[in-house]
């Protein structure tokens, strides 16, 4: 088997497990030595992780100053440990990325839509809101706690510019073009000069080909080596064709801002992370002016600035009589599980600021997809130390095919309203994170006194993160009312 792969363990067999332990032990033992040796020796990952998982982002907040080094040391122990394979010999991934074996094709779609850039408008429970009516919206959001203050000035903000998404000055690569929550039939319309990655499948590229007929923008794709030059034949494997992919990229010549976007299931998310990074790594590399895109998960764990803190901490103790009582019920029947406060106290940093730990983690969803998200924060921590520009923007949950498919997760989507969460169907994130992307290409980056802050600024998380409980200490609860509501 070809492309980015897993080590093989001491059994021949190519397992997750213990690598991303070792991974993740590499960035925290930058920070704190014991918390890393804890990693290593634990024997129940998968159920475990979420423990190992805060214990890194308590010690990058408490140390501001190591925040990058420990990124920096997670992404090095993932290039060492994860071998590109080539003819069945496994090479070192930056080996195997500075020997691309073939060039690829390049093939060029035009639109045939109106010629104007259209107007940004969100579709949202049936009805596309825009103008005072998105502004309204908009501003219920935020005052609901369903997205952070960051993230409702910069949608404010697009409101206010219209001519922001003329985006024909652009040139926007997309990892995972398809991708069903991705920005692209929003770009489309907007005159973008696109570069679209996605696998070689006739039908997502006949997808991609009637959103960019019916749009404006100009897009370039990749065609394998002796095939016809057409949509039935474009597409690259980010998997297989790595290094070959980030030579094609660099080959055109343009500074590119470069949006990774492509989700895989199971272990081949952490794969499919990896090889993006090592995409955007080399473009950085060769271009200077190469800018980075991540659309992240609310899943996670985060530290989240003192006001945050302390709204969630302040809708805890706010809980009327009645609800303590029924909810310390509940707490005991699940062995103390069930209601769990999600912050009893703040992280003081070295620098002097105190910080809170919003913990969404999903435990079913395992720690492959959660190393796979971490690895596009570092990389986007290492990329804004060294002076590039980052669009990182936490997208809230959606209701994408691969989400709906996890009977337990669609349905506590279902119920979590009942707790004040909202889970946004693909149309409006599309709309929303298309918008956040606009917004960072047209304004000037941020400085942040904590490195962590870049990443939580302009969250929209669903309500996930101000929610007052544990998120995983009312899924079930969450659940059962979607499974109820289905019925």
């Amino acid at each position: 088997m070809n492309g980015l792969q897993w080590p093989l363990d001491a059994q021949g067999r190519r397992a997750s497990g213990a690598v991303g332990q070792r991974i993740v032990a590499a960035a925290l033992r930058e920070l704190d030595g014991t918390a890393a040796d804890a990693v290593l020796a634990e024997r129940r990952w998968r159920q475990a992780y979420p423990r190992h998982w805060r214990a890194l982002v308590q010690a990058q907040t408490a140390q501001p100053a190591g925040v990058v080094a420990s990124a920096r040391a997670g992404l090095a122990a993932a290039w060492r440990e994860m071998p590109f394979v080539r003819d069945g010999r496994p090479l070192a991934l930056a080996e195997a990325m500075r020997a691309p074996r073939h060039g690829l094709q390049t093939l060029e779609l035009r639109g045939q839509g109106e010629a104007a850039h259209a107007p940004w408008t969100v579709p949202y429970q049936g009805r596309p809101l825009g103008g005072d009516a998105l502004a309204r919206q908009i501003d219920r959001w935020e005052r609901a706690g369903i997205c952070e203050p960051g993230h409702a000035e910069a949608l404010r903000d697009c409101l206010a510019h219209p001519e922001w998404f003329d985006l024909s000055d652009q040139h926007l690569a997309l990892l995972g073009a398809g991708s069903e929550a991705g920005p692209l039939a929003w770009l489309a319309r907007w005159r973008a000069r696109l570069v679209a990655v996605d696998l070689a499948r006739p039908a997502t590229w006949k997808r991609i080909a009637g959103l960019v007929a019916a749009g404006n923008a100009t897009l370039t794709a990749p065609v394998a080596p002796g095939q016809p030059l057409d949509t039935a034949h474009a597409g690259a494997d980010l998997l297989a064709d790595t290094p070959e992919i980030a030579a094609w990229l660099a080959s055109l010549g343009r500074p590119l801002a470069l949006a990774n976007l492509a989700y895989l299931d199971g272990e081949r998310h952490v794969r499919v992370s990896l090889a993006m990074d090592a995409i955007g790594a080399a473009l950085c590399s060769a271009d200077a002016r190469t800018q980075l895109a991540y659309m992240a998960t609310p899943t996670d764990v985060f530290a989240v600035p003192r006001d945050v803190a302390d709204d969630v901490m302040q809708r805890f103790a706010a809980r009327g009589l009645a609800k303590r009582l029924v909810q310390a019920g509940a707490r005991l029947a699940s062995g103390g599980r069930g209601f769990a406060p999600h912050i009893e106290a703040l992280v003081d940093a070295q620098d002097g600021g105190r910080w809170g730990l919003v913990d969404a983690l999903v435990v079913e969803q395992g720690p492959n997809y959660a190393l796979a998200k971490r690895l596009q924060q570092w990389r986007a921590l290492v990329a804004r130390d060294e002076g590039r520009r980052v669009a990182f923007n936490v997208a809230p949950s959606t209701t994408t095919a691969s989400v709906v498919s996890n009977p337990l997760l669609a349905a506590g989507f279902r119920g979590a309203r009942a707790f004040g969460v909202e889970a946004f169907a693909p149309e409006t994130t599309n709309a929303l994170m298309a918008a956040m992307w606009v917004h960072q290409l047209r304004t000037a980056p941020r400085d942040f006194a904590h490195p962590l802050q870049a990443l939580v600024h302009t969250a929209n998380h669903g309500g996930l993160w101000r929610l007052p409980y544990l998120p995983r200490s009312v899924l079930p609860m969450a659940a059962l009312l979607g499974f109820l509501r289905r019925a």
